[in-house]
């Protein structure tokens, strides 16, 4: 056995001396943290050694900052080879963050050393995976998991940071980053770092034996943010807890007080939300459907009890064993289910879940919805014996267990056969255009109620979103429609009503109801919300928004930036720097975390002159939006204006921007001055 303070001295006295002989300058890309964990310890920004060691030092020699520093020293010199990822930049942090927020994923849990085996390895991550962790690897269990045939990386939730136990340091600077990202904690505030990180990171580390000893000091320093460690047979001492390996992630969770509960679906393929980021290449797929490629289309309905046997599956048309490899199918979901509570008006709200289900299947993969679905099966799920039939089971079984008080019965049709598909689909597109006009052209001022949204309140302890039919949630997943279905179908959820009261200000969308409910929602923080300005009292942000609404005085105008667009933009800062200034649930004057679709709203921007004053949004975020943002200006009497908009191709800088914006005469120039 080793004593684990005796390889903690050891290693601290290793960890010293490496750091007085550090040299040169470092930084992290795409992220406005610099050296996350020394920034959350000193709230002073590491770009350099002697910067490093004044950390070091003022930390009382932590072994967090010394192993930050010196990994940071060693991204400098090049990037982290195929399939590390290193240091993951914040937008990437941002994407999976909300992941953590609305519940499929429980917890995090970081995976370190080199295992026995390589079964060893992937029986644990995939108890992991199914238990619905977020699962970080460093040093050799990567090895032994890709030599396993076990696929890793971001979208499946096995994040492989590096080649050496030490890159399990990034596993902390995410904590870090996520702590002042969503949390409000302020850099250099260590007291409320830690105290933060033991209360709401949900988080363990499990070790195979092999650490060196300045691994294990940095491993034990852990455990200042509330971090057990499980040990795998080696270590003893010093608060380290030993488990065996089928033990290991049971009591890692019940130390967290983790809780899940995990049904098996009895169907040849693993499922987990672990499994929802993959993907199925071309060359990995064994059969696919709809994606323009052949007819396809989803649809839910509710039906009488009687009408509905739980859990019938059918298949009508051919089974896969009838299918030649490669080829695209038509495909119709047809999911039917009854329940004493359940309503006409959620079956939209429960459709939209069949992308999930599809996805948490291993070997199975959903794009989009309604008639413009996208599903392949893979090569490997076909090899295990997965058919059509058992997406039905899968669908079924995801749809009980997620709403047993909702429904009582689903069974589910799924149609392979091209003349029963097309048939089928004209009376699913029906349904889709009777539904659609129930809320198309849906208005505020239509409406008493708004409802909240405080998810993200799990990291950000004061942000409160407020949902209107005109503005969705600035993470661009609930509309005002979805916040009613989901409040009626959980009370007492996240999802709640939120009475306008008195109108205080028509222009900025300020109503004395809305400020009660986010002043008490906010634990006192926040007094006035604004719905329609960015420049007074607006909405709090938590860091899930998909855009950032910025001013730009010089320019009269505003720009919008989304979180894929990686450059920077006129403003001279990234999404990354501008997301660092406004998450946590705070109000920041001037700039504003939104939803795509809320460009798009006549409400966007009313009290500062609206969508007239847009000036500039990257390239890709105008063609995404391109036809309906074209539609939208010549509503509002603007033809012509999409092309005055800047993006980064014709203004990399303000003064770019403002040549710009001068030679094709943009209407904001004329505009009231927004200062």
């Amino acid at each position: 056995m080793i004593r684990i303070e005796n390889a903690i001295v050891l290693g601290n006295k290793s960890l010293k001396e490496r750091m007085e002989h550090l040299s040169g300058t470092f930084s992290y890309e795409e992220t406005a943290y610099h050296l996350p964990v020394s920034y959350a310890l000193t709230g002073n920004a590491v770009h350099s050694a002697d910067e490093a060691r004044a950390a070091f030092r003022s930390t009382g020699e932590n072994a967090l900052v010394a192993v930050e520093c010196m990994a940071a020293a060693e991204a400098a010199k090049g990037k982290a080879p195929p399939p590390y990822t290193g240091f993951l930049p914040d937008a990437v942090l941002r994407t999976l963050g909300y992941s953590l927020v609305d519940g499929s994923i429980l917890g995090l849990a970081i995976v370190a050393g080199t295992p026995p085996s390589p079964d060893a390895a992937a029986a644990l991550c995939r108890e992991l995976q199914e238990k619905y962790m977020l699962t970080f690897l460093s040093g050799g269990v990567v090895g032994s998991l890709t030599g396993a045939g076990v696929r890793v990386g971001a979208e499946l939730r096995l994040v492989p940071l590096g080649s050496s136990p030490s890159s399990a340091i990034h596993f902390i600077d995410i904590l870090a980053r996520v702590a002042m990202m969503f949390g409000g904690v302020t850099p250099g505030d260590a007291g409320r770092l830690l105290a933060y990180a033991r209360e709401r990171a949900k988080a363990i580390a499990i070790v195979f034996p092999g650490l060196s000893d300045e691994e294990t000091a940095m491993f034990d320093a852990f455990r200042l943010l509330g971090i057990p460690i499980i040990s795998l047979g080696e270590y003893e001492g010093n608060e380290w807890i030993r488990a065996s390996p089928s033990e290991a992630v049971r009591t890692g969770m019940d130390l967290k007080g983790i809780k899940v509960s995990v049904t098996a679906i009895p169907i040849p393929m693993a499922c987990s939300p672990a499994f929802e980021g993959k993907s199925i290449r071309k060359e990995e797929m064994y059969v696919e459907f709809g994606g323009g490629r052949s007819p396809a289309f989803e649809l839910l309905r509710c039906l009488p009890a009687s009408e509905v046997e739980d859990g019938r599956i059918r298949v009508i048309g051919p089974e896969i064993g009838e299918i030649k490899i490669g080829s695209a199918v038509p495909l119709g979901i047809i999911v039917e289910v009854a329940g004493k509570t359940m309503k006409k008006e959620y079956e939209p709200v429960l459709e939209r879940r069949i992308h999930n289900f599809v996805n948490y299947g291993e070997g199975t993969w959903h794009v989009a919805q309604r008639d413009i679905i996208w599903v392949r099966i893979s090569k490997e799920a076909v090899s295990h014996g997965v058919k059509i039939e058992h997406l039905g089971k899968l669908i079924a079984a995801k749809f009980r267990m997620d709403f047993p008080d909702l429904l009582d019965a689903v069974q589910v049709t799924l149609i392979t056969d091209e003349k029963e598909v097309l048939s089928a689909k004209k009376e699913a597109e029906s349904v889709y255009a009777e539904r659609d006009d129930r809320i198309r052209g849906m208005k505020d001022t239509d409406v008493d109620t708004f409802y909240s949204c405080t998810l993200c309140q799990t990291f950000a302890p004061n942000h409160v979103c407020i949902i209107t039919p005109e503005r969705t949630a600035l993470c661009g997943a609930i509309t005002w429609l979805d916040g009613k279905i989901a409040y009626e179908i959980a009370p007492s959820g996240a999802n709640q009503p939120v009475l306008k009261g008195k109108v205080i200000d028509a222009l900025r969308g300020e109503f004395e109801g809305v400020n009660r409910f986010v002043k008490k929602a906010s634990h006192g923080e926040v007094d006035r919300c604004s719905l329609y300005s960015i420049m007074e009292y607006p909405m709090t942000c938590c860091g899930c928004f998909e855009c950032i609404a910025v001013m730009l005085p010089e320019a009269n105008g505003f720009m919008v930036v989304n979180r894929e667009y990686r450059g920077d933009t006129p403003s001279g800062m990234s999404f990354s720097t501008l997301a660092g200034t406004i998450g946590g649930g705070a109000q920041t004057p001037g700039f504003a975390g939104i939803s795509k679709t809320f460009i798009l709203s006549d409400r966007f921007l009313q009290a500062e002159g609206g969508i007239g004053r847009l000036v500039w949004m990257p390239s890709m975020l105008k063609e995404e939006l391109k036809g309906r943002l074209v539609q939208k200006l010549a509503e509002r009497g603007l033809d012509g204006l999409f092309e005055k908009i800047a993006d980064e191709e014709t203004a990399e800088t303000i003064e770019d921007l403002i040549g710009f914006l001068s030679g094709v005469n943009h209407p904001a120039l004329g505009m009231k001055p927004l200062l």
